[in-house]
């Protein structure tokens, strides 16, 4: 079940009470940025797999990686990595890296609730 039916639950039933909805985590979302893992290696450490200098990427070549930050400039990763490389399709990977990084904005945003109605009482 994604985000969105279990908000169309929760609308359904009524349900009222302070909560955070899919709507308020995508507004608090600044920005999101995407790269892959093998983009990010410097040339300098990478050690080729037969113990040579040069280039081995191998697997990093297959990890998405997604940074999203914040309207606070809080920041959340989340990743996407592809077990076989015939697999890889860099549009699939950015989405499913990304839904890995909300994924984490639940319970951050969740707390914040939380000590918002508790030093209200």
């Amino acid at each position: 079940m994604n985000d969105t039916a279990i908000e169309q639950e929760i609308q359904a039933k009524g349900l009222t009470a302070p909560r955070i909805t899919p709507t308020e985590l995508q507004a608090n979302i600044a920005s999101a940025h995407y790269f892959i893992a093998s983009d990010a290696i410097q040339h300098q450490a990478a050690v080729h797999e037969h113990g040579q200098e040069g280039w081995y990427l191998g697997g990093t070549q297959l990890l998405t990686i997604c940074v999203i930050q914040l309207r606070n400039g809080f920041t959340v990763t989340g990743e996407s990595a592809c077990a076989s490389p015939e697999n890889f399709d860099a549009e699939i990977g950015r989405k499913i890296a990304r839904e890995n990084a909300e994924q984490k904005v639940w319970p951050l945003m969740g707390y914040a609730l939380k000590q918002q109605l508790h030093e209200a009482k």
